[in-house]
């Protein structure tokens, strides 16, 4: 029988603002493979958690481990290269630059020429430059967003901004990706082309999947297992039918009816 490895671990983790407790004793496990969803209600220290995973903010206590290595205290270019990628609520792109560079961008950290070689466009810059940018075109054409390549960015329907952001955080070459209210702004039709696609990448790059999100089509739809957060504490794990059922998560976030939803 195969053991199905842990990949996050997360224990007792607390972060304090001033005499805030914006996360509180908060613990999760996610298995590599998993598509699971954080949710509850606003301000509820769901993006905080994430901010914590990827170094922006330190916590006040508490260890986060990926891949049995303890990220505490890691900057988040540092977390990035050991493979964790996210995306956040607010779509950022880098507006004024095209869709191609957005992606090649990401690429840059696994470049194998020196500044100097930057500064002097010599062979050994030109040869990797253009290695890179067949890695980008090819990445592109995965999403299908080969024919937008030259397009700025800030030109594009929501959607597709969207596509582009989690194409650049895939581009980072990680295990375990993060996306921060995915289905933020979108129509139902992008709601469900998001949808398709995070079953796609979950599948195409044999990643683990922690999804935030407000959007409960989304979140019943595609999580196997979901995680409840209110006042910066956990009241409720389970499946999307348990957590449906779940009275504490009714009063506190899904609102009456929620246990009859399809």
């Amino acid at each position: 029988m195969t053991t199905i490895s842990t990949i996050l671990e997360i224990s007792d983790l607390t972060k304090f603002f001033g005499g805030l407790g914006a996360v509180r004793n908060f613990d999760l496990t996610l298995k590599k493979g998993d598509l699971n969803g954080l949710i509850g209600p606003n301000g509820a220290g769901k993006t905080t958690v994430f901010n914590l995973i990827t170094g922006i903010y330190e916590p006040t206590a508490g260890d986060i481990v990926f891949n049995n290595t303890s990220i505490v205290g890691l900057e988040p270019f540092e977390i990035t290269r050991l493979g964790i990628a996210r995306t956040f609520q607010n779509i950022r792109l880098f507006s004024n630059l095209t869709v191609l560079d957005n992606v090649r961008i990401a690429y840059h950290p696994h470049t194998k020429y020196g500044m100097a070689d930057g500064i002097l466009h010599n062979r050994k810059f030109d040869v990797h430059e253009k290695e890179l940018t067949e890695k980008a075109q090819d990445f592109l054409a995965i999403f299908g967003l080969e024919n937008l390549q030259n397009e700025i960015a800030k030109n594009l329907p929501y959607g597709q901004q969207r596509r582009v952001e989690i194409a650049r955080a895939l581009a980072c070459e990680p295990r375990l990706l993060l996306l921060d209210e995915p289905a933020a702004g979108m129509n139902p039709r992008e709601i469900l082309e998001l949808m398709d696609l995070i079953h796609f990448i979950h599948d195409r790059f044999d990643l683990t999947i922690l999804l935030i999100e407000h959007q409960m089509r989304v979140v019943m739809g595609i999580c196997k297992y979901i995680t409840v957060m209110d006042f910066g504490q956990v009241i409720a794990r389970g499946t999307p039918k348990e957590i449906q059922e779940n009275e504490r998560v009714i009063e506190a976030y899904l609102g009456k009816g929620a246990g009859h939803a399809a």
